[in-house]
């Protein structure tokens, strides 16, 4: 595993006084995978993750992260995506035995297009670059969450909603939700938080990793709750000046979590 350097100290703020450090989202002791060609990427990934508390391992291609995923457990990959040698995870990935641990991509934002039609496998989530760390480790958070070592996460239930992060999927009864990355990650927000109200700062931390305006959290609500209510009855509610929660028409336990 990569040696866990030192912390470097915060810089003084102006006037003298310590600079407040932001809140970032922290490992414990997890297995992360780090696939980057990039030596510059790969040095500031494999860093700043085992500061925050991870293990962490390096591979430097496609090929050599299977090899390595072959040896030992992980608990998730973190790749820096593109890498030469994609076409070969799909062609060796799918004779390789056992579990693919789930994969967090960090993909350039000009590639989003090609990534949401055909998603590597193992994909779960991405961030677009240049990433911010604590985006990065926000994301990694909720993938992590309720897993463990060799350990799949149940499906998520409530009523006939089911989402799946094994598939990475979400269905209402028969039915297949078309979800964006987004509107999967607000769903399992909701799911596991059923029947309290979260605010739109908590929505979107949750699903951003950091604060967004209430536009966006409205228009992102609004079209996830087209989907998951379409002919069906409501799930996903509003409580006007609060926030949204999901659940049955007995209403919500209370606000905030």
């Amino acid at each position: 595993m990569y040696p866990v350097p030192s912390a470097a100290p915060i810089p003084p703020a102006a006037g003298g006084a310590l600079a407040e450090a932001p809140v970032l989202a922290r490992g414990a002791g997890q297995r992360v995978l780090v696939v980057a060609a990039d030596p510059s990427a790969a040095e500031l990934l494999l860093t700043t993750l085992a500061l925050a508390g991870y293990r962490v391992c390096a591979a430097g291609s496609v090929v050599e992260a299977l090899d390595r995923v072959r040896a030992q457990p992980f608990d998730l990959a973190v790749v820096d995506a593109p890498l030469p040698d994609t076409e070969e995870l799909n062609r060796r990935d799918r004779r390789a035995p056992g579990p693919c641990p789930p994969v967090l991509l960090l993909t350039p934002y000009d590639s989003l297009g090609g990534l949401q039609a055909t998603p590597p496998h193992g994909w779960r989530d991405y961030v677009t670059k240049p990433f911010r760390v604590a985006e990065v480790l926000a994301r990694m958070q909720g993938l992590l969450r309720g897993t463990g070592p060799g350990r799949p996460r149940d499906p998520l239930r409530y009523a006939d909603l089911l989402l799946d992060d094994t598939l990475c999927q979400a269905c209402r009864g028969t039915r297949t939700l078309d979800l964006t990355p987004a509107e999967y990650r607000l769903l399992r927000h909701l799911l596991i938080h059923p029947h309290h109200v979260l605010s739109k700062e908590q929505i979107g931390r949750g699903v951003w990793g950091d604060l967004r305006g209430a536009n966006a959290i409205e228009q992102l609500v609004s079209r996830l709750r087209r989907k998951v209510d379409h002919d069906a009855p409501a799930l996903i509610h509003t409580r006007r000046g609060f926030g949204y929660w999901l659940g049955g028409s007995e209403g919500a336990a209370g606000v905030g979590m």
